[in-house]
């Protein structure tokens, strides 16, 4: 008999059937293979139409044929033949011609004896539990049908294959391409995907991207298989939605869906993993709170932490054991992967992928006036950039732009200057302690003066390096430029009973702040004087009201230096922050029943989480306790911040990008007081993310530190300041040298007359020959001069006088360098004898005294064009 369908396509199986299948069943003798019977059974429900079952032949129960393949003329490729002591499965010349049947391999599944192949060259295999049946389904039927057209596979699709029939519907959508596999499914209805990728639209239905991928005809799109197009998707861990991106919860009631751990892991791959691998990113944080609101999961935090920091995890990733933050586990724990480690083994590797370029420690040195410096900013530029755009910026041409350039990399905090000095500290370059007040929210006096550590600009900068880039949208119409960043808090974090107040600040568009219950909406109160001499009379809170109060100060924060446009970063404690706005409106007063909280203003939120977020992905340090004051914009990630603001409320995304940190006249700190420790991560080998990683606590803020890969140093040493030789050696070994001599070639042969060329040349031939190499004059000091006037000024202002400090004020050799002496024409510099003082005869000296004078006016015939 061959099984009836239902109209949704599964069997519909009458009480007669049904009691057919339990006459079956209670023939089987040995209670395993009725359990393997059931199995069967389940399966076959599952099959929908694609299978038949046969009268009895000869002594056995019952024989199924034509799975997957009921149309005339083709033959079963596999059939079951179920016994009283065991089921039989046949695996037919159709299944061996679509797929690879190795006995070998299928012995080591099912056992020597249970594998046979029979003189037709058809395989037999034994199946005497619910295991082997399982078995045969997995490692047999659903090898089948991953090569079949007529039937999907009911494994896991990979990411690659995913994404590229979401390409191809893409392609389909905007010019009809592939019509005759996505048009053959009409309007999509019922259960959508979400890409893994960045793309104008992430949403696609399910039956036609699997359809694509597995080059079908047609299928089942919901659940109840591992071959449905949903199920499949689940399982291969992409996450299922309604045309509106909301997560699908998949149902409780099918066992071959992916579940708990490992779905969160499968998700965690796809959607964070692999994507930054795709961006060539050093590393990636996942923060367990997005995970959940990506799945659609809750109160599964314990899950999602477990499952990222464990060993299976990183197994899948092909990662090391990664860092966490925050409480854990918690929504706001965050785990950063390093992303040294590819995938390898069976897993394929892009080729056109490059490599992380490898760190670059470069100091480029010479005499002063080389252009060092400036070169620094096309070196930073290439860094940052790549060749393409470097080269693009190469030569006087390009400067202007080269320096738009280099100044919009300053503004995002990709690069950063700083000048060494003699009184350079490690203090002011890695960490220090800086004292600093706070004040609570509660209280009217500061709880008074502590030391806190404060990055210096390295820190600052590996920090901001290893964290990665915020990406921020391509329209970001919303800029903090010409704007205040204000901190506050919104009623108390950790006072449950206070929660309503924030719901309420974000619902009607508003901040709110406490302190006095008094009316400040009068003009008068825009002088703090007045706001003082309110809180006196009528406020309500002990102690006696100065400037320094918080009922004085914090009303006047709120009230007169908040201004309209201004941006307020409302906090969750002290570690996290949980919504950003921009202030619309004046100071307002509204009296509330309780009387408290009536001071507020209008604003119009931009981002909103209320589970919070670390301070840390906006601003280089926790916040205080105060209730609302500026942020230090040396602090604050400006780039991180205009993110969020300009997200949507979605969570803001970062990768890695190369940074730079230019350290000018790097030869004149004391290295050793300035690196202390840190020498040593400035090797490429030891940067985070290498074989050989280091990481060290720092002594005041006791946080473990290392330098990112990403992070690249260019320092600059003048060699007529200190030689080369006596730089430290400790730097020496960890940078590479490029040297930067004069080029004459870069200035003009005729300016009024003069060969400028010529001019730079001769003097340092002679300054090489009555000195050395390293004190040359530099052709930027040249390269302003349009006439001969600012030849003169260069010549007298600048060179003249660097040449008498080179011959510590040895005239006679800078006369040399210039080509005068005090026998032949006098160019640049006047020398007349001094006469023998009174009471001092000519013999005390062996030789005549000279005094030597600039002339006004300078003789450059020696160098005419």
């Amino acid at each position: 008999m061959k099984n009836r369908l239902s109209q949704n396509g599964k069997p519909d199986q009458t009480a007669g059937e049904l009691n057919r299948f339990a006459e079956m069943r209670g023939r089987i003798g040995f209670p395993p293979v009725r359990e393997a019977f059931d199995a069967l059974l389940d399966h076959f429900q599952d099959l929908g139409d694609n299978y038949a079952v046969e009268p009895n032949a000869g002594e056995s129960i019952m024989k199924v044929v034509n799975l997957f393949d009921l149309r005339a003329g083709r033959e079963n490729p596999f059939a079951f033949i179920v016994n009283n002591k065991d089921i039989l499965f046949y695996i037919r010349k159709p299944a061996l011609k679509r797929a690879d049947y190795s006995v070998d391999r299928l012995q080591k599944h099912f056992g020597d004896a249970h594998v046979n192949r029979n003189n037709g060259g058809e395989i037999t295999i034994r199946l005497v539990d619910r295991s082997d049946v399982e078995r045969v389904i997995m490692h047999v039927i659903d090898e089948y049908t991953g090569v079949t057209q007529n039937e999907p596979s009911a494994g896991a699709l990979s990411r690659d294959m995913i994404e590229a029939a979401m390409d191809a519907y893409d392609k389909h959508r905007s010019t009809g391409i592939h019509s005759e596999t996505f048009g053959a499914f009409g309007e999509p209805r019922g259960y959508w995907v979400r890409s893994s990728r960045d793309r104008d639209n992430r949403v696609y239905p399910t039956k036609p991207i699997v359809a694509f991928a597995k080059k079908l005809d047609g299928l089942n799109g919901g659940w109840s298989t591992k071959a449905s197009a949903a199920a499949c998707l689940h399982n291969s861990g992409f996450i299922i939605v309604d045309q509106y991106d909301k997560p699908v919860t998949p149902p409780d009631s099918y066992d071959h869906l992916l579940r708990d751990a490992d779905r969160i892991r499968s998700c965690a791959f796809n959607y964070f993993i692999e994507p930054a691998r795709e961006r060539r990113a050093l590393e990636v944080s996942i923060r367990a709170g997005d995970l959940a609101a990506a799945m659609g999961l809750k109160d599964a935090f314990p899950n999602i932490c477990q499952a990222l920091g464990g060993a299976k995890f990183q197994k899948l990733a092909q990662v090391p054991p990664p860092t966490s933050t925050g409480p854990n586990p918690s929504s706001s724990t965050v785990f950063t992967y390093t992303l040294n480690s590819q995938p390898e083994a069976d897993t394929v590797t892009d080729t056109k992928k490059a490599p992380s370029p490898p760190a670059v420690n470069l100091i480029l040195y010479g005499p002063p006036g080389t252009g060092k410096t400036y070169q620094t900013a096309w070196e930073a530029v290439l860094l940052c950039l790549g060749d393409e755009a470097a080269v693009a910026l190469s030569g006087q041409d390009a400067r202007a732009e080269l320096m738009k350039t280099y100044r919009s990399l300053v503004s995002d905090g990709r690069i950063e200057f700083v000048t060494f000095h003699q009184s350079m500290s490690y203090e002011e370059f890695i960490e220090g302690l800086r004292p600093t007040t706070d004040q609570s929210e509660d209280s009217s006096a500061g709880t008074g003066f502590r030391l806190e550590p404060v990055p210096g600009i390295f820190r600052r900068i590996s920090e901001r390096a290893e964290k990665g880039m915020p990406t921020v949208p391509h329209e970001n119409a919303f800029s903090i430029d010409g704007r205040q960043v204000f901190k506050m808090s919104i009623a108390r974090a950790n006072v449950a009973a206070e929660d309503y107040l924030f719901e309420e600040a974000i619902t009607e568009g508003h901040t709110l702040l406490g302190w006095e219950d008094i009316d400040f909406s009068d003009d008068r109160f825009s002088d703090v004087e007045e706001i003082l001499e309110a809180c006196r009379t009528h406020g309500e809170r002990g102690g006696e009201a100065t400037l320094q109060s918080g009922q004085v100060s914090q009303v006047d924060v709120f009230r007169n230096q908040l201004d309209v446009g201004d941006i307020i970063v409302v906090t969750k404690g002290n570690r996290l922050f949980r919504a950003i706005g921009e202030v619309t409106g004046e100071y307002q007063y509204r009296q509330r029943d309780n009387r408290k909280y009536c001071q507020r203003r209008s604003v119009r939120w931009l981002w909103v989480d209320r589970e919070g977020v670390p301070a840390s992905e906006i601003y280089d340090g926790n916040f205080t306790m105060r209730s609302i004051y500026p942020l230090n914009r040396a602090r604050l990630d400006t780039v991180a911040l205009e993110s969020y603001m300009n997200s949507g409320g979605e969570p803001v995304k970062r990768e890695a990008r190369p940074y730079v940190l230019i350290i000018d006249e790097i030869n004149r700190a004391n290295i050793s007081k300035v690196f202390g420790e840190l020498i040593t991560l400035l090797e490429p080998d030891k940067r985070l993310g290498m074989d050989n990683e280091i990481r060290l606590t720092l002594p005041y803020s006791k946080k473990s530190f290392g330098v990112p890969q990403n992070l690249h140093v260019i320092g600059t040493m003048n060699t007529a300041d200190r030689s080369i030789a006596l730089l430290d050696t400790a730097l020496r070994r960890r940078f590479s040298f490029k040297e930067l001599m004069p080029d004459p070639s870069v200035l003009s042969d005729n300016v009024e007359g003069v060969d400028l060329q010529k001019l730079l040349s001769t003097i340092n031939e002679r300054i090489e020959y009555l000195f050395d190499r390293e004190h040359q004059i530099g052709h930027a000091y040249f390269t302003g001069c349009q006439t001969r006037a600012d030849i003169e000024s260069v010549m007298r202002d600048k060179v003249i006088p660097l040449l008498a400090e080179y011959f510590y004020e040895d005239w006679s050799k800078v006369a040399a360098v210039l080509g005068d002496s005090t026998h032949g024409p006098a160019r640049f510099l006047d020398a007349k004898q001094i006469a023998v003082p009174g009471g001092m005869t000519e013999d005390d000296f062996s030789s005549e005294k000279l005094r030597w004078t600039v002339k006004d006016n300078f003789d450059f015939s020696e160098f005419a064009a």
